[in-house]
């Protein structure tokens, strides 16, 4: 009886170690996710989507004399 108590306790805590285990992993997603680019005339525009608060960024880099990065435009999805 005793074997039998011991094996379903070894069982039990074996199954809430996987539980615990299973919660406490991290998410390895990425943030920020590429989604397409394209460029005309000198400048260049990349779209991002951010999976943590379901936004589309554009970013807009331009030619010139310090070639500046812009990402203000912004949308948020439903």
């Amino acid at each position: 009886m005793i074997k039998v108590a011991a094996f379903v306790f070894v069982a039990l805590l074996t199954g809430y170690g996987f539980h615990a285990w299973a919660q406490g992993r991290i998410d390895v997603r990425p943030a920020v996710t590429p989604v397409a680019s394209s460029s005309s005339n000198g400048v260049s525009f990349a779209w991002f989507y951010d999976t943590t608060t379901h936004a589309v960024y554009v970013c807009r880099a331009g030619q010139g004399v310090a070639d500046t990065l812009e990402c203000k435009a912004k949308a948020t999805l439903p």
